[in-house]
């Protein structure tokens, strides 16, 4: 790894010839140099809607003279944020009318305030700390309302890790994920950043963006970058002059982070953040969502894709990562419409195939087992359609409906054993 002013690089140098086959920026970004501008182009301006500021309560103990005894104790208080209303955060008290935003009963995951410079040191950033265990305003007009979404994020992203997979934080390490709010000045972003290990929020930049990039599904898919980081580590093939990457094995990186973001959603079960099948829903976009799972084509700011095809390695890899999404989804709910959540979808398929889904949760069991047992950095479509038969093969057998289910999912997005590039045969 390199570093330079924006950030680390990872640069990967063949052994024998000496040529540098890939040469990328490690940290992942959640919207493309290509969409920015697309959306600066066209004039739009994104400004969430997000629920009125509500009265702050705090649900922690200021102590009594029982209470009062060592610190620092692992307590209870209430934020209220700008996405998902009033949210209950596990805090650290530190004195009687001290408190951390701190989770002692998450590794001690922890979110600070960057102060608006561009730190990848988590340690230079500044603690966020209360006299009354209350937490933000709902509103921008606190500083510490964008880290109450961002906590509340990484709380729900670490739980259903957790309790589905039995994974023990983002790295499976047993250490707490850590978050940085107000990254930079005006930075309409958020990132994954192996540097620091950590999530940085930037505050939009005032103009397309109007808020910070904290909700929950935009936490749920950085988290899910430094998931990937620790396991698979998959990388772009190549990066332009621009900085837009390309490359299945990084399309296959950003679907993954869509996919988890997504269950995480539903883990969380959020009335004011309701699951679905959509990614960045909450950001005030005019076609009303930033990708979906369903029908990826539907997006026309990064022109997702729905089907692969030998064009796809030359994709941006938001734009190429539909095909991977596409398959997850067909193999979740099958093709065709339907109404989930009250959100309406019709998934197409290639050729009309018909699939008949087996159920997200052991849809994402498959492509989580995928990720973490079969996926290396160089893994492309039809390297994560044998991941994912093999994962089936291991948690329900050869010749069960879900390991053809698998298949026919690959086979409804183009990704079949038939089409596979020469040279991966």
């Amino acid at each position: 790894a390199t570093s330079e002013s924006t950030g680390s690089r990872t640069v990967v140098v063949d052994a024998v010839t000496g040529e540098v086959r890939s040469d990328v920026p490690d940290s992942d970004e959640f919207l493309s140099p290509k969409l920015l501008g697309v959306l600066r182009d066209s004039g739009q301006t994104v400004d969430p809607a997000t629920p009125g500021a509500p009265q702050t309560r705090s649900l922690g103990s200021l102590g009594s003279a029982a209470a009062a005894a060592a610190y620092p104790k692992t307590v209870t208080g209430t934020g209220s944020s700008l996405f998902v209303g009033k949210v209950p955060l596990t805090t650290t008290q530190t004195a009687k009318t001290s408190f951390l935003l701190r989770d002692p009963a998450r590794y001690g995951s922890e979110t600070r305030d960057a102060q608006n410079k561009e730190l990848e040191n988590f340690a230079k950033g500044k603690k966020l700390t209360s006299s009354t265990n209350s937490w933000g305003n709902g509103a921008t007009s606190s500083r510490v309302t964008a880290a109450v979404d961002a906590q509340y994020g990484i709380t729900k992203t670490l739980d259903f890790y957790g309790k589905t997979f039995g994974r023990k934080g983002i790295g499976n390490n047993s250490k707490g994920a850590q978050a940085m709010v107000h990254f930079g000045n005006k930075i309409p972003n958020a990132f994954w950043d192996p540097a620091c290990a950590c999530m940085l929020y930037g505050d939009g930049d005032g103009k397309t963006f109007k808020k910070p990039l904290v909700a929950l599904d935009v936490t749920g898919h950085e988290l899910t970058h430094g998931v990937v980081d620790a396991t698979a580590k998959l990388e772009p093939t190549f990066v332009d002059d621009d900085g837009n990457q390309y490359g299945e094995p990084g399309a296959l990186n950003e679907s993954l982070a869509d996919i988890f973001a997504s269950s995480v959603e539903f883990y969380a079960n959020n009335a004011k953040n309701p699951p679905n099948y959509l990614i960045g829903e909450k950001m005030g976009l005019a076609q009303k969502f930033l990708r979906r799972l369903d029908h990826p084509s539907l997006d026309k700011l990064e022109g997702t894709i729905d089907y692969w095809s030998p064009n796809t390695y030359y994709t941006e890899v938001h734009a190429g990562s539909g095909v991977s999404s596409h398959a997850y989804y067909l193999l979740a709910e099958g093709g065709g419409k339907k109404t989930i959540g009250g959100v309406a979808y019709n998934s197409p398929t290639y050729h009309s195939l018909k699939v008949k889904g087996i159920g997200r949760t052991k849809a994402t069991a498959i492509f989580y087992r995928a990720l973490t047992r079969y996926m290396v950095s160089s893994t492309d479509f039809h390297g994560a359609r044998s991941a994912t038969l093999h994962a089936a093969k291991d948690l329900y057998g050869a010749t069960s409906t879900e390991y053809k289910t698998v298949n026919q999912a690959w086979a409804a997005v183009n990704v079949t054993a038939a089409n596979t590039p020469a040279s991966r045969r």
